[in-house]
């Protein structure tokens, strides 16, 4: 699978990588983390967006700069406590619901958010089974019954890649229903449903020493995790209650706190809310379901259930989970004290659909974690449309490498940086935390193999630099160029550092026989600029020098002036100084690209209202969030006459 495709952590078992071990730098290498991994593989095939190169080879990996986006931001997303939140509304950190392999079957896991974002995008809509529907862009993925597939594709050509068709079925449970109103009926019926099953209310009488009798009004209610919103709903609604001890913790029982009220207008208010509607509104009922499973529910062994002895109030639950379309059948007695069972059937896809639609408060009872991903439901795909709309398209990044999207299975972006999947900022994070494949030399020598590999062109540096620091460390470079020397095989380098000269000899013996290149990244000669854009990299005027040795060692070599800043180092006389200079070392083509903001705008923008706040305005209307390149690119210039294409 294709480096451009990493969609995995190294923690996931279909994860293109395992993790090592982390190496705290020292020395020399001071103040950068190295967290060394096994990869799966090393030569990846470039997205058809980059003709300028058909593969490339990466050993370390910083932030890549594509990214794609997901769905539409008012899209449900599953949370761990069995709940929903539109994606719009997901931040970093919150604990949602993925899924991860065990043995047959996908497993729901708890899923850690690691990054969120959004961008402007064509919009598809997607509907699956008799209520599923989702709005994506083409090319995010869901899981089908024929493994991950992107909203749209084709079957050959440059679009070719696996996507949805109206025979695939997609995996998941079903649509979730709206999450209810708690407006003063769904309070009504909690508290009905809450008191009726778990409370006690009543009054007694006694006498006084002097004979005179006294009567006591009591409202009791006792359990753990749903007595703050009892609480609140009753005081809301006229009832104050006050907190007590009901039972102190002994061997076999732990410390229980109740709520009560003593007060005969309490009592009469309580009797009052717990009255039986004739004709309940959907809230009311919505409520009374959500207090009644509280008090009275519970999901054990995949099976949701309610039990009492009351026939009257599991009569009603019945007939209000019908209504609400539900398959709600009423158990026979089975135990001598009279309890009855009501059981929903139908699985996991309703368990869910009843959760978020009554939402109790116990989050216990509501945990899916752990449960097998057993579809009942039908998700065939029945519809794929684009809209002819763009709308803003969320998507985020977890450490399972998923979530679940209004009820399917649904990949986190195929392109986001590895940085942002292993938990790491494209910031401060990219120049610091360094990923190392230990095993690329051997990958590239197996996946080189004579009848195995086509032969085509290699390019190092397309994603981040091959002889940055960490090549002092661990070699890699060095090995991956006498592998491709061996081979035979023709390779590019584009790198901003004079360490490239250790391996000269090693180059210019592969030039002998192959067509070998050596780009250097220089996007400015003046030095101010240079300090505020390129603190941490070598300065452009070794790289130069460089390429100058390189061309003086009979190495085909340019310069890629990237990224012009338009404002900063764009001006005639910045660019003409550059020029003039590649073409003094010797440079056989100087590239002119401007800033592309393809993945890092975030960032980007952070960094330029702290450096040059005066320029925002600007970069807002050149870079404004649909649009990530900027508004006119000026061509590439030639030193030789020769169009030469750069990333």
């Amino acid at each position: 699978m294709s480096e451009f495709r990493w969609s995995q952590l190294a923690s996931s078992q279909d994860g293109l990588f395992e993790l090592s071990r982390r190496v705290v730098g020292r020395g020399e290498y001071k103040g950068l983390t190295f967290h060394e991994i096994e990869a799966r593989s090393i030569i990846s095939k470039a997205p058809p967006s980059t003709p300028w190169f058909g593969y490339s080879i990466n050993a370390y990996r910083g932030c890549s700069h594509a990214c794609s986006y997901c769905v539409a931001g008012d899209t449900p997303i599953l949370l761990a406590d069995g709940r929903t939140r539109p994606i719009g509304e997901i931040r970093v950190g919150d604990i949602v619901v993925g899924t991860r392999r065990e043995g047959r079957y996908r497993r729901f896991v708890e899923s850690v958010v690691l990054d969120v974002w959004s961008t402007i995008k064509p919009a598809y809509r997607i509907a699956a089974g008799e209520d599923t529907t989702l709005i994506a862009s083409g090319d995010h993925r869901f899981l089908t019954d024929r493994g991950w597939k992107y909203v749209v594709g084709a079957d050959y050509g440059p679009e070719q890649r696996p996507f949805l068709t109206l025979n695939n079925r997609l995996i998941g449970t079903r649509a979730f229903p709206d999450p209810p109103k708690k407006d003063e009926e769904y309070q009504r019926g909690y508290i009905c449903g809450m008191i009726r099953g778990d409370g006690s209310i009543g009054a007694y009488t006694y006498k006084r020493r002097n004979g005179a009798p006294t009567t006591v009004y009591r409202f009791r209610l006792a359990y753990l995790e749903a007595l703050a919103r009892t609480k609140q709903y009753l005081a809301h609604l006229g009832v104050p209650t006050t907190d007590f001890a009901f039972m102190e913790e002994t061997d076999t029982h732990r410390h229980l706190r109740a709520i009560r009220n003593s007060t005969r207008a309490a009592n009469d208010r309580v009797r009052e809310l717990i009255e039986w509607q004739e004709d309940p509104t959907e809230t009311w009922e919505l409520g009374f379901l959500a207090g009644f499973f509280d008090a009275e529910g519970g999901c054990s062994q995949g099976i949701l259930r309610f039990a009492d002895k009351d026939p009257e109030i599991l009569n009603r639950a019945q007939t209000i989970l019908v209504n609400h379309g539900f398959d709600a059948v009423m158990e026979p007695i089975r135990l001598p004290s009279g309890v009855r069972t009501l059981r929903i059937r139908g699985g996991l896809s309703e368990q869910l659909r009843f959760m978020v639609m009554t939402d109790p408060a116990i989050t216990r009872k509501r945990a899916i974690t752990g449960r097998a991903l057993k579809v009942a439901s039908k998700l065939d795909v029945r519809e794929i449309t684009r809209t002819g709309i763009e709308i803003p398209m969320y998507d985020l990044t977890t450490t399972t490498g998923d979530f679940i999207a209004n009820g399917v299975v649904s990949h986190n972006c195929f392109a986001r940086p590895t940085h942002e999947y292993l938990g790491f900022n494209m910031g401060d994070d990219f120049d610091n935390q360094i990923v190392v494949k230990t095993n690329a030399v051997e990958l590239v020598r197996a996946e080189t193999e004579p009848g195995r590999w086509c032969g085509d062109m290699i390019a190092m540096g397309t994603n981040t630099d091959p002889y940055q620091a960490a090549e002092g460390k661990y070699k890699l470079t060095k090995g991956i160029i006498e592998v491709l020397a061996e081979r035979g095989n023709d390779f590019s380098i584009l790198t901003k550092s004079p360490l490239v000269l250790r391996d000269i000899d090693l180059i210019a013996a592969a030039s002998q026989t192959s067509k070998v290149s050596v780009s250097f990244s220089v996007a400015t000669l003046d030095e101010e600029v240079w300090r505020r854009t390129e603190p941490g990299a070598p300065h452009p005027r070794k790289r130069l020098d460089a390429l100058a040795r390189l061309r003086a060692a009979g190495i085909s070599g340019g310069v890629m002036a990237a990224p012009i800043l338009p404002g900063i180092s764009d001006r005639p006389d910045q660019i003409a100084t550059l020029k003039a200079a590649a073409k003094e070392a010797g440079a056989e083509w100087v590239n002119e690209v401007k800033l592309h903001l393809r993945g890092v705008r975030p960032h980007f923008m952070n960094w330029l209202a702290a450096d040059s706040p005066e320029m925002v305005p600007t970069y807002e209307r050149l870079y404004p969030p649909r649009r990530l390149s900027p508004r006119s690119v000026p061509r590439s210039v030639e030193a030789d006459g020769q169009l030469h294409l750069a990333l």
